[in-house]
C-alpha cells in the first residue's frame, strides 16, 4: 500500500511575523502622531485671533442686543392670545454672536445648552423673556403624550445637589409627597395640567436633554410662521418633540 503524501502546511518564519507586527505598530504611532499635530495646528489657529475678528464679533453681539430691544418694543406679549398656558422651551442654537444679556436670559430659564428642553408656565415676563431670546430657541403647546414620554424617557431630578433618573418612585414620593406625588404618573399629571403644585414639580425636574438627530437641524433665525425654525410653533412643536426625544 503507498503511502499517502503528507501535505506541508503553510507557514510564516517568526521573524518576518515579529517585523510584520513592528510595521503595523509603527504605522499606529505614526498615525496618532500625525493627528495629534493636527490637532495642535487646529488649536492654534483658533487660539489667534485678528483683530477684525474681535471687531465682527462685538458688532454681532451689539446688534443681537439692538434686535432684542426693538422685538420687545415693537411686538407684544399677551398671555390671552395664547392657546394653551404650558409650553416647552427648546434652545435651538449657539453662542457666536450672542449679546451677555441674551445669555443671561437663557440661563434664568435654565436652558444653558443647545438642546435642552424645559417646561414653562405662560405669563407676562416669561413671554417677555422668550420673546428677547426668540432667536435662539423655539417653543409650543406640548400634548399629553409629549409630556409623558419626555418624563418617562428623559426625566432627571435634583435630590440633595445629585441629578438621579426618574426611574424609582421613592425618589419623587421622598422630595414631592408632601405635595401629593408619589410617581411619575402623578408628576406628569401635575404638570400636563398645570396644578396647584406645577412649580415645585418643574423645579425639581432638571432640564432635558434632548438628541441630536442624524440630519442636523439647519436653524434659521427667522420665526416659525415664517418660514423659520425660532419663535412660537404652537402644536406642531409635538413633532420637533417627538424626533428630538
Amino acid at each position: 500500500m503507498a503511502e499517502e503524501e503528507q501535505t506541508q502546511l503553510n507557514y510564516v518564519v517568526e521573524t518576518v511575523l515579529k517585523k510584520r507586527k513592528q510595521k503595523e505598530d509603527w504605522a499606529i504611532k505614526r498615525r496618532e502622531r500625525r493627528d495629534a499635530r493636527r490637532k495642535r495646528k487646529e488649536d492654534f489657529k483658533s487660539a489667534i485671533k485678528r483683530p477684525e475678528q474681535f471687531v465682527k464679533e462685538y458688532r454681532d453681539k451689539e446688534l443681537d442686543f439692538v434686535r432684542m430691544r426693538n422685538r420687545v418694543k415693537l411686538r407684544k406679549v399677551s398671555v390671552d392670545a395664547l392657546k394653551s398656558k404650558l409650553l416647552f422651551v427648546i434652545r435651538l442654537r449657539g453662542k457666536r454672536d450672542m449679546h451677555p444679556k441674551t445669555k443671561q436670559i437663557l440661563n434664568k430659564l435654565r436652558l444653558p445648552h443647545i438642546l435642552s428642553g424645559v417646561f414653562l408656565k405662560a405669563s407676562e415676563s416669561n413671554l417677555k423673556m422668550l420673546l428677547m431670546v426668540e432667536p435662539y430657541v423655539t417653543y409650543g403647546y406640548p400634548n399629553l403624550k409629549s409630556v409623558k414620554e419626555l418624563i418617562y424617557r428623559k426625566g432627571c431630578g435634583k435630590v440633595e445637589k445629585e441629578i438621579v433618573p426618574l426611574t424609582n418612585n421613592e425618589v419623587i414620593e421622598q422630595t414631592l409627597g408632601q405635595y401629593g406625588m408619589i410617581c411619575v404618573e402623578d408628576m406628569v399629571h401635575e404638570i400636563a395640567n398645570l396644578g396647584p403644585h406645577f412649580g415645585e414639580a418643574n423645579h425639581f425636574l432638571q432640564p432635558f436633554k434632548l438628541k441630536c438627530p442624524e440630519r442636523r437641524l439647519s436653524v434659521s433665525k427667522r420665526p416659525f410662521k415664517d418660514g423659520g425654525d425660532t419663535g412660537n410653533r404652537e402644536e406642531h412643536i409635538n413633532e420637533l418633540i417627538s424626533k428630538l426625544n
